[in-house]
């Protein structure tokens, strides 16, 4: 009689096992800081990492100093302040491209700025920039 009991009781697991699931599984756990960020209009927070930056560059440490900055202009796509200074630390880091590119933004949003005649005269002593058909 136990032999049955015990027989019956693994099918019923067995058939339990095969059928599917109704609950659906659990997401993995992720870390919080490998999650793509959404980047939203914030002008607070955009002068932290331009401060945070500021720290960095006088420290020296140029490329700490340039990812705050470009965090900023991500939070901030209109502050021509964190512009000019990732230009500034691209500058410090010697990739004149990257440099270029964000004193370029600087410069069409800061227009009458003070410091966009002097920016213009830095890009102006620069070598042009290679095309992709240039070698």
């Amino acid at each position: 009689m136990a032999r049955v009991f015990i027989a019956a009781l693994l099918l019923g697991c067995a058939l339990h096992a095969q059928q599917p699931s109704t609950t659906p599984p659990e997401p993995p756990e992720e870390d919080p800081g490998q999650k793509p960020r959404d980047y939203a209009f914030n002008p607070v927070q955009a002068a932290k990492e331009i401060k945070a930056g500021d720290f960095y560059f006088k420290k020296g440490n140029y490329r700490a100093a340039a990812q705050r900055f470009n965090e900023a202009t991500l939070w901030d796509s209109g502050s021509p302040e964190a512009f000019l200074k990732l230009g500034e630390a691209q500058e410090k880091l010697k990739d004149l491209a990257a440099a270029r590119e964000a004193y370029e933004k600087f410069l069409m949003i800061a227009t009458d700025a003070k410091a966009a005649d002097v920016v213009k005269k830095k890009i102006a002593k620069w070598p042009e920039p290679k095309t992709p058909n240039q070698k």
